[in-house]
C-alpha cells in the first residue's frame, strides 16, 4: 500500500528530543521553545512575533480571545475549511457567516466576502488552501477600508508566500499547524503569529491562563497574577525540540515537495486537457510549498469510483472538507444562499498521496493508476 501521507522525521530530532527529556525543564517556553522562537522569526522573515502553541485550533481560539469577539460578532470565512476555524469564534458566541468558494480554487472568493460584509461584521478568516494564498492584497484593502480585522487560518502554508510575503505575517494575526499531517509536524502543536504589535501583551496573558506570568519571567514584574481570560496553551518543550529540528530541515521539505508536486501536475496535464479531470489553480501572486497535491473530479459518482480505482491498486486517496454550512451541527443555523462551489470541492476534489519519501516508482504508480482509469 502507497500510503495518503507519511511522517518526515528529521536528522536531529531524536538528538533534540532526548536532550529535552533528559533536561529539568520540559514545559512550555522553555530551552528549545526559544530556539524554535528564533529559527521561526528567520522563516517569517522577522515580520511577526511567534508564540508556540499546543495546536492551530488553540491559535485560532486565541485569536478570538485576543480580538475580543462577543456574541453578535460577525466572521466571515469559507465553509469549505476545518471545523476548528468555525469554533474558535462560535465558542465566544459570534455568528459566522460562510462565503463560497472561488470556481478556480477552494479559497474563499473575495467578491462574496465583500456582499456579505455588514456594520457587525468584525473578522474575515481567509484560509490558504493547500499552502496556497489567498488574494490578501484585496482582503488588506478590505480590512484597511472598513477596520475589519483580518485572521489567517495558515494551518496549510508554512513555507508558502503571497507575493515574497510568508504566509501568517499579513493579516493582524496567523495561525500555523504542526499536526501530524501538515509539512512540518510535531503530533500536535501550532503557533500563533502576531503581526500587530499592540495584540503581543494580550497574546502572551491569554496564552498564561490569564497571568502575565511572561513578563514575570523577564524580570518586568516582581509578581504575577491572574489579569485576564485566558488558558494554557503553551507547547511542551519536548515538543518543541522536534520542532527544532523539523524547522532546520523546511528548506529541504518544502523543495522536495514542490518537487513532486510539480511532477504530478506536468505528468496529469493531458488528463486535465482531455477533460477527464482539472488540476490546482495557483494564482500568480501565490508561491505554495507543495502541502497538498488534488485532482478535482466530474462528480462525486467519479470521485468516489476513484477512490476504489486507488485502493484496489494499493493506493491509498482522500477526499477532503465537507461544507460546514451543510454539517449536522450547522443545517439548521445556515440561512444564508447556495455555496455551489463549495459543495463541488466537498464532492469532487480527490488528494493524492505527497510527502518527501514518496519514491519515483511509487509517485509513478499513483500517475499511471489515474491514467489507466
Amino acid at each position: 500500500m502507497i500510503p495518503f501521507n507519511k511522517i518526515y522525521h528529521s536528522k536531529n530530532e531524536l538528538e533534540y528530543v532526548t536532550k529535552s527529556i533528559l533536561s529539568q525543564r520540559q514545559s512550555g517556553d522553555s530551552q528549545f521553545t526559544g530556539i524554535c522562537n528564533t529559527l521561526l522569526k528567520k522563516i517569517l522573515h522577522n515580520r511577526a512575533f511567534p508564540l508556540l502553541t499546543t495546536s492551530c485550533t488553540h491559535s485560532l481560539e486565541m485569536s478570538a480571545l485576543i480580538l475580543k469577539i462577543k456574541p453578535g460578532d460577525e466572521v466571515i470565512m469559507p465553509s469549505y475549511t476545518f471545523v476548528s476555524t468555525a469554533n474558535a469564534f462560535i465558542m465566544r458566541g459570534a455568528r459566522i457567516i460562510f462565503c463560497d468558494s472561488q470556481k478556480e480554487n477552494p479559497n474563499m472568493d473575495i467578491d462574496h466576502v465583500r456582499s456579505l460584509i455588514t456594520n457587525k461584521t468584525k473578522i474575515i478568516v481567509p484560509v490558504h488552501y493547500a499552502g496556497i494564498s489567498c488574494d490578501m492584497g484585496q482582503l488588506i484593502s478590505i480590512s484597511k477600508a472598513l477596520d475589519i480585522r483580518i485572521v489567517e487560518d495558515n494551518a496549510h502554508g508554512i513555507g508558502a508566500y503571497y507575493k515574497d510575503i510568508p504566509l501568517g505575517t499579513i493579516g493582524d494575526l496567523g495561525c500555523l499547524s504542526f499536526h501530524d499531517t501538515k509539512n512540518i509536524s510535531c503530533g500536535e502543536g501550532g503557533a500563533l503569529i502576531i503581526n500587530n504589535e499592540s495584540l503581543i501583551n494580550h497574546a502572551e496573558i491569554i496564552r498564561e491562563k490569564g497571568t502575565d506570568r511572561s513578563s514575570f519571567l523577564r524580570g518586568e514584574v516582581d509578581k504575577y497574577g491572574w489579569k485576564k481570560l485566558g488558558s494554557s496553551y503553551l507547547l511542551s518543550d519536548i515538543l518543541a525540540a522536534k520542532l527544532v529540528s523539523q524547522f532546520e530541515d523546511l528548506d529541504y521539505i518544502t523543495e522536495k515537495r514542490k518537487t513532486l508536486w510539480d511532477y504530478y501536475h506536468n505528468n496529469l496535464l493531458p488528463l486535465e486537457k482531455k477533460g477527464t479531470i482539472k488540476l490546482p489553480d495557483v494564482p500568480k501572486y501565490a508561491n505554495h510549498c507543495g502541502h497538498i497535491f488534488y485532482v478535482i473530479c466530474e462528480d462525486i459518482k467519479v470521485r468516489d469510483s476513484l477512490i476504489n480505482h486507488f485502493r484496489l491498486a494499493g493506493i491509498q486517496t482522500a477526499f477532503h472538507y465537507q461544507s460546514l454550512h451543510k454539517s449536522d451541527y450547522f443545517a439548521d443555523k445556515y440561512q444564508g444562499e447556495d455555496l455551489i462551489n463549495s459543495d463541488r470541492y466537498s464532492d469532487c476534489l480527490l488528494r493524492l498521496p505527497l510527502y518527501p519519501d514518496l519514491q519515483n516508482d511509487e509517485i509513478d504508480s499513483v500517475i499511471e493508476a489515474l491514467l489507466l482509469y
